[in-house]
């Protein structure tokens, strides 16, 4: 990573480094951020909630109140080594002493780190006993549009910061490369444990996709992506009051209680349209609604919208603009999968560019995969009268992997039984 990265921005050059990964990517990195501005833990992981999901109270805010996610991000796809059931008992030490390891070391949140450990159906395939207390499927395809590959991956981590070295870091010490760790002794790897079967990376925030757009696979020659974009596709998400809280999607009983569960999708994308062919005006009826467009309601990305898409106020009924528009917005689409109002899903997503592809990886909590099913259909709307290249973002997407995972509380997030219980 020296020579053809030095017309690079910092933004950009780190996001490479992060996709590359290993020790010499962690090196440049490191001479390009500042390292010195990361914090040390201030709580021990004592006093750390005991849901892993719980994120948003040490993550920073917009002046909207929306929460702002790190901008770096790691996923590991995991396969236990052993041969049968994950039952050792110096197995989990040794795990649980790596992930306290990397809680030490960084003040948990944007300017530190954010991680959790799940688990996926194949892990819990490996027992006897069944799954205690949590539905969770083989993940499937959701769409007639789409054939994914189907992931069976048996743990998935994922790894979030605002510095790519923090990441990068992170995953180098888990794998023996490190003895140190922001200050602090390094103790205890994955090694024996877990090998890293798949990496995925990403980035979000306003500015990223735009410094990160040039020579990518799925985005039209030119630098379409506007500066103010914190995703590819030029808009705005996660507003607040679009967002399932916390509380909403954490499992509420049973031995798992105080966990949540992933769905984990990874999105190709095709903007060649989206960008030399759809006006703005098509872009914004397609991703809020036509409301939006025909009353002129977002300006640039979107930011000025505030906490909230305003969707569910001015999107008015999805039925009826396909109907008579010939268009619905993918926002309008997907408010219809709502409980009391209330979204059901946490989307936790990010761009990338692995293997200078453009991507989404779409991450989304929810206390059962079912919540998501249910929204991924009513996003897809088969049961709306528009066609499919007016109904959202259907046409611009392709889903080429899907998977479902199990989060665990923190205490249990180290080589779960299937029945905690009993154990």
């Amino acid at each position: 990573m020296n020579g053809s990265d030095r017309g690079l921005s910092r933004r950009a050059f780190v996001r490479s480094a992060v996709a590359i990964g290993g020790a010499s990517a962690l090196s440049a990195c490191l001479q390009r951020e500042a390292t010195e501005d990361v914090p040390q833990a201030t709580l021990s992981p004592e006093e750390l909630p005991d849901r892993q999901h719980a994120w948003n109270e040490f993550l920073g805010t917009d002046d909207d109140g929306n929460v702002r996610p790190p901008e770096h991000h790691l996923l590991l796809g995991l396969e236990y080594v052993g041969d049968g059931p994950a039952d050792a008992a110096d197995e989990r030490e040794r795990l649980e002493t790596a992930f306290r390891t990397l809680e030490r070391a960084y003040k948990r949140g944007n300017e530190g780190l954010a991680f959790t450990m799940a688990y996926g159906p194949a892990y819990f395939d490996r027992f006897d006993a069944d799954l205690a207390g949590v539905d969770l499927p083989d993940p499937t395809s959701l769409t007639p549009l789409d054939d994914p590959e189907l992931d069976e991956y048996d743990a998935l981590l994922q790894v979030a910061s605002d510095y790519g070295h923090v990441t990068l870091s992170v995953e180098e010490a888990l794998t023996g490369e490190l003895d140190e760790l922001n200050g602090i002794e390094v103790d205890g790897t994955f090694d024996g444990i877990f090998e890293v079967s798949d990496r995925r990376t990403g980035f979000i925030g306003r500015g990223l996709p735009a410094d990160n757009q040039s020579g990518v696979h799925g985005i039209p020659d030119g630098d379409p992506v506007p500066d103010d974009a914190p995703m590819f596709m030029g808009f705005k998400s996660g507003f607040k009051q679009n967002q399932a809280s916390e509380d909403r999607v954490t499992i509420d009983e049973g031995p798992f209680a105080g966990g949540t569960t992933i769905h984990l999708s990874k999105i190709q994308l095709h903007l060649h349209q989206w960008y030399e062919q759809d006006s703005r005006g098509q872009r914004v009826s397609k991703m809020f609604s036509p409301n939006h467009n025909a009353e002129n309601l977002v300006e640039g990305a979107g930011h000025n919208l505030g906490d909230a898409s305003r969707v569910t106020e001015v999107g008015g009924s999805a039925a009826e603009d396909a109907r008579n528009e010939g268009t619905v917005g993918h926002a309008q689409k997907a408010a219809r999968a709502r409980e009391d109002g209330e979204p059901i899903i946490l989307r936790r997503d990010f761009d990338s560019t692995d293997d200078d592809t453009a991507a989404t990886h779409f991450l989304s909590l929810q206390r059962s995969i079912d919540d998501f099913v249910k929204t991924r259909e009513a996003m897809t709307g088969t049961d709306l009268d528009a066609p499919v290249f007016n109904s959202g973002i259907l046409q611009y997407i392709s889903v080429t992997n899907r998977a479902n995972y199990l989060v665990p509380p923190r205490e249990l997030r180290s080589l779960p039984a299937p029945g905690p219980s009993a154990e």
